[in-house]
């Protein structure tokens, strides 16, 4: 500033545009030479970069590459694989070429340098001249095969058009960089569907326990599959990371590793450069993944942003125009689809984050929940169309949950078993990875199970907010009066015979207090590992807060399944 107007207070003004211009192009280079600092290119990972490139826009799922897992510019063979996919038949032929290239390497690592084979000859090329036999040796255990995906990026770029813009709104009001946008590449493909075998899920392949910082994921809302609310949660993750790292190098990184692990990457190696903790950090769990997340981050940029030139023409697809609403009370999905002029299988397609409970009509589409449809084919506003809806479709609860408490010898099959339900479906109801359990442990049942007792609760509707629940096993007074948003004063008050040291049996019938149930007061399902005081820090409160809505003294002791009121009832 001061350079210019020194420069304005001279008499020829020729000169001085001269001047001008010069400090006008020399400031734009400078801030040309900053712009893509967020994300650096570091020369001593190009060839990782590269690599990556070729596996998004050269190799398809029907074939991959041999490599080295650490030097990735060494690259032996690319392997084509039958079509249809036989997993069988796959790994066989990619069994069978490791083992191929194994053994030339160890060959080359005992000092064999002539009379070669075709595959020690492709071995050799593959490294500099003069490596050493104990880097053969060693390059022989670091074989590794990575499947092609061409044709998945390609595909995950059309589909990147129905939420592109809202990934970029999304980004720009946190404040984060737009390049971001293409991340959903290397995690999904831009697939809302996508699981993994670790359980992510969804666009941006968030675990359950991170996402729940985030967004609601339980057995009847899973927001991580859906792209809108899913982006919004990235973002926000995104962004402490990079509160907490400092660069988005390892912010991105985190993203696999977790910023803890990044964090104490970069203490152990002093340094906070990409370049420097991808080559030589040796993390116990910083595995492949984690090394080659950044640099895959750049190569899904460079295509993403470079399109024509590694695929040629490419349409995105139009964005839906959605019409987004609160559902305004728990409603059956079937006759909110009937409502909306649909079917359950159309409104299910706008609405993923709903699960298999809410479509087998187990749980009703809660209230509160965002529902989206596209504008066009909606009769109306689903606002209006909400608002008309038959007292009928409205209920003030959710259909109650139907919890086991396990016992002393109970196995998950066994359980199973009693219930007539498949130890699958306990598992993916209640989030388990093995058969594991312990005796103290409630396990959530299907809906199915409970189907008698949920006629006498669920049945009433909204208009009515009357009813009586049938006592289930493992069920508690103050669980009960949780789950319907009363306190236990109110319950022992709606039932003359009931005191608080009462033993509940499965099949007693407790009245619930007209009026009182179901008031729309937010609850909270308390996991395991959960504490007052980390619930009250989650939902903003303070701990008395929580302890005075639920009822609850300092002592109590909280059990997973039961349920806490977390917004207060006025």
């Amino acid at each position: 500033m001061i350079c210019y107007n020194m420069l304005s207070s001279g008499h020829n003004q020729k000169p001085m545009r001269q001047l001008r211009i010069v400090l006008l192009v020399s400031l734009f280079a400078s801030f040309m030479s900053h712009a893509g600092t967020d994300f650096p290119r570091p020369k001593e990972l190009q060839v990782d970069v590269d690599f990556w490139v070729r596996i998004y826009s050269q190799v398809d799922t029907n074939s991959g590459l041999i490599h080295d897992a650490w030097n990735l510019g060494a690259v032996y063979e690319e392997i084509d694989l039958p079509t249809p996919a036989i997993s069988k038949v796959r790994e066989h032929r990619v069994r069978q070429a490791v083992e191929r290239y194994r053994h030339a390497l160890y060959q080359l690592g005992s000092g064999k340098r002539s009379n070669l084979t075709a595959t020690e000859r492709v071995a050799l090329k593959a490294w500099p001249p003069g490596t050493s036999n104990a880097r053969f040796r060693q390059a022989a255990e670091d074989l590794r095969f990575q499947l092609g995906q061409s044709d998945r990026f390609k595909a995950g770029l059309i589909r990147s058009g129905l939420w592109r813009d809202h990934i970029r709104r999304t980004l720009a009001e946190f404040g984060l960089p737009a390049e971001l946008d293409v991340l959903p590449h290397v995690e999904s493909s831009f697939n809302p569907g996508a699981y993994s075998r670790v359980a992510a899920a969804g666009m941006w392949q968030f675990m359950p326990g991170t996402a729940k910082a985030y967004m609601r994921v339980d057995h009847i809302v899973d927001e991580r599959l859906d792209p809108f609310e899913s982006t919004r949660g990235a973002a926000r993750h995104l962004k402490l990371n990079y509160a907490t790292l400092g660069t988005w190098p390892l912010a991105l990184t985190a993203y696999n590793h977790g910023a803890g692990g990044m964090k104490r990457a970069a203490e152990a190696m002093a340094t906070k450069d990409i370049a420097t903790l991808v080559r030589k950090y040796r993390g116990p769990s910083f595995g492949f993944a984690s090394r080659n997340f950044y640099v895959s981050f750049l190569a899904a940029l460079e295509v993403d942003r470079n399109a024509g030139k590694y695929f040629g023409s490419v349409s995105l697809a139009k964005p839906v125009d959605y019409d987004i609403a609160e559902v305004p009370d728990y409603m059956p999905a079937d006759q909110v689809a009937a409502l909306l002029g649909t079917t359950a299988a159309g409104l299910r397609e706008h609405n993923p984050a709903l699960l298999d409970t809410v479509w087998r009509g187990e749980k009703w589409v809660p209230r509160g929940y965002r529902l989206r449809f596209p504008r066009a084919q909606l009769p109306g506003s689903l606002a209006g169309l909400f608002a008309n809806a038959p007292s009928g479709a409205r209920f003030a609860y959710q259909k109650p949950d139907v919890m086991h408490r396990i016992a002393a010898g109970d196995t998950l099959s066994g359980i199973a078993n009693r219930y007539g339900v498949s130890v699958k479906e306990l598992m993916a109801l209640n989030g388990l990875r093995n058969h594991l359990i312990r005796a103290g442990q409630t396990l959530r049942l299907p809906g199915k199970v409970g189907a008698v007792s949920e006629r006498a609760v669920a049945s009433v509707p909204a208009a009515t907010q009357t009813g009586v629940y049938i006592v289930q096993s493992g069920d508690s007074i103050w669980g009960i009066a949780k789950r319907f948003n009363l306190t236990q004063a109110q319950l022992l008050a709606a039932n003359d015979d009931l005191s608080r040291k009462k033993a509940l049996h499965p099949g007693d019938r407790l009245r619930l207090p007209a009026g009182l149930e179901g008031r729309g007061v937010e609850t909270y399902v308390i996991r395991p590992g959960d504490s007052l005081w980390a619930i009250a820090r989650r939902f903003n409160l303070t701990e008395k807060q929580l302890l005075s809505w639920n009822d609850l003294d300092d002592k109590h002791v909280i059990v997973p399944g039961d349920r806490l009121r977390v917004a207060s009832a006025d």
